[in-house]
């Protein structure tokens, strides 16, 4: 690891860059944005990012998430709801990777909006991301791990949940690499147990399992592809159901637009984001969609274990194994899934400590968040993220499944938030290319079907996250908690962005002012060396170049 020790080179000559605002430090210069990389490690290889990309924010949202939507919408209706979640997050990454290539700075979306948008939007989706992340890396990734040891042992939840939250500080504050060796790890376990669950169940469904049942499409057929939900009959009851799994798989695919999160610590990014950008499809594809296919065929939708408060019961991966009678299986997915929500957490500390990070350069948080520890890491950003580690210890209270689906919704319309704020910024980059003469094949890499799949995905996001919290505008079901927990993400980013706006005075950049020109000719002037062909077995690798 020796290769870690040396600091990055200078990124972009700061007189090249004209910034938004004025200038100078303290009210965030564009062109002191540039100096982190001087001091940030590149110790994330390729094949870490290009892992990570595929796997690494595959966690509880997927291996225990999927079964409420099974029990919601139904086999089919879940299936849908993954599928279109999963086309428009497609087309985020797309967008968020098109401009990451050509601007590969750490904090992602909250460094792109400052330079392409205004700088209130910046501040505003840079908090965003914090207080989701905080509520979703501890509370929900170290809480539900905790919770599945008990599959095996009874010990106080609280003491896993200290062991979990400190064993993610601590290779947080290490070398950036030691982060990427460990997401590779848990990243190749997670692959693992998706392809084995996924062979398991056409063995299953097909009549090879050990009760020699071959289930088919019978679940499908009853309790049926859809759930009546609410006790609403009918069409309307069938369509209530399917539209509340986008809530469940948008919190599922949370974090999916990290892939530039970490871009001054990645090594030739603008060859590896847009290579992790375009595996995406893939990713979604295999990891996601076909997993909730196989889920729909193994588990019925009316199994009461579905929507237990336990969090191992709630698995329908250990529960399609304990009905075909499949002996170790179960431990074996616990296990993997334990890891798994271990990782969410490691990815969210690292996500989010880059957040702080990006936004102190900005003079958007206190500029403690500057100080790196000899490692090149932003330690007093980590720190502050590891306080929300108590937030997981209300996962001890009798009241802990329903934390969870208040945590869940806010982490939902938190990502949605997030990926809607990529797909103005994306837009206002592509018209600023157009008002600017910028041809996007001059780009370091352009993203397809652009703009239309863009508005497309920005239309559906608005509509999701307006209806997120349907259910208690229906006839006796209005609950304040849920109505909370559902929009309260809304108001708070719009505060956020307003205040600033108006205490800072900022103003929206036109789009002849943004600057593409001078990053494109940097990108033009400083170019990465050439990708080494891959040779021998490395041909048949399909994750990484």
């Amino acid at each position: 690891m020796a290769d870690e020790e040396e600091p990055k080179t200078a990124f972009v000559d700061e007189s090249a860059v004209p910034s938004a605002q004025a200038s100078g430090e303290e009210n965030g210069s564009l062109g002191n944005s540039w100096s982190e990389v001087s001091d940030m490690r590149q110790g994330l290889h390729q094949r870490h990012v290009q892992m990570i990309s595929i796997a690494g924010t595959i966690g509880t949202g997927l291996f225990l998430g999927s079964g409420t939507s099974l029990a919601r919408a139904g086999p089919v209706g879940a299936l849908l709801g993954y599928t279109i979640i999963g086309a428009i997050v497609c087309n985020v990454v797309l967008a968020v990777g098109e401009m990451g290539a050509l601007l590969p700075l750490s904090g992602g979306i909250v460094r792109y909006t400052e330079t392409f948008v205004d700088p209130a939007l910046s501040f505003a989706i840079g908090w965003n991301q914090v207080y989701s992340g905080c509520k979703s890396t501890f509370c929900d990734k170290s809480g539900k791990a905790a919770t599945l040891i008990q599959w095996w042992i009874t010990i106080n939840n609280a003491v896993w949940i200290v062991v979990f939250g400190s064993v993610m500080t601590v290779s947080t504050l290490l070398f950036v690499r030691v982060y990427g060796e460990m997401e590779f790890f848990f990243a190749t376990l997670k692959i693992c147990l998706i392809i084995i669950v996924n062979v398991t169940a056409l063995v299953v469904v097909c009549g090879g399992g050990p009760n020699g049942v071959a289930t088919g499409f019978t679940y499908w057929r009853n309790p049926g592809p859809f759930v009546q939900y609410l006790g609403i009959e009918g069409a309307l009851g069938r369509f209530l159901g399917f539209w509340t799994t986008f809530s469940n798989a948008a919190y599922a695919y949370a974090g999916s637009d990290s892939i530039v999160v970490a871009a001054a610590e990645t090594r030739n990014p603008r060859q590896t984001i847009p290579h992790a950008a375009k595996r995406v499809f893939a990713r979604v594809a295999i990891f996601y969609i076909i997993t909730i296919f196989f889920v729909g065929l193994l588990v019925p939708s009316d199994n009461e274990q579905l929507l237990s408060a336990s969090g191992t019961a709630a698995s329908p991966f250990v529960i399609g194994a304990n009905i075909a009678r499949i002996p170790v299986l179960p431990s074996v997915i616990n296990a993997i899934v334990i890891t798994s929500a271990w990782s969410s957490g490691n990815a969210g500390m690292l996500n989010n400590s880059r957040y702080l990070f990006g936004m102190a350069k900005h003079g958007h948080a206190p500029k403690i968040f500057l100080r790196l520890n000899r490692f090149g890491v932003p330690y007093c950003a980590v720190l502050l993220i590891t306080l929300f580690m108590s937030l997981a210890f209300m996962s001890l209270s009798k009241g802990a499944a329903t934390v969870f689906t208040w945590l869940q919704s806010l982490v939902s319309i938190g990502a949605l938030i997030t990926w809607t704020t990529i797909s103005v910024t994306y837009l206002r980059f592509y018209y600023g290319c157009k008002a600017q003469g910028i041809d996007r094949n001059e780009l370091p890499w352009k993203s397809p079907f652009q703009p239309y799949a863009i508005w497309a995905s920005l239309f559906f996001l608005v509509l999701i996250m307006l209806t997120s919290g349907y259910k208690v505008f229906l006839h006796d079901h209005w609950a304040t908690e849920s109505f909370i927990s559902s929009y309260i993400n809304i108001p708070i980013f719009l505060v956020l962005y307003l205040s600033y706006k108006f205490i800072n005075r900022t103003n929206i950049i036109p789009l002849s002012e943004i600057p593409i020109r001078p990053l494109l000719e940097h990108a033009q002037r400083f170019p990465e060396p050439p990708e080494e062909p891959k040779q021998g077995w490395k041909k048949l690798n399909i994750f990484w170049n």
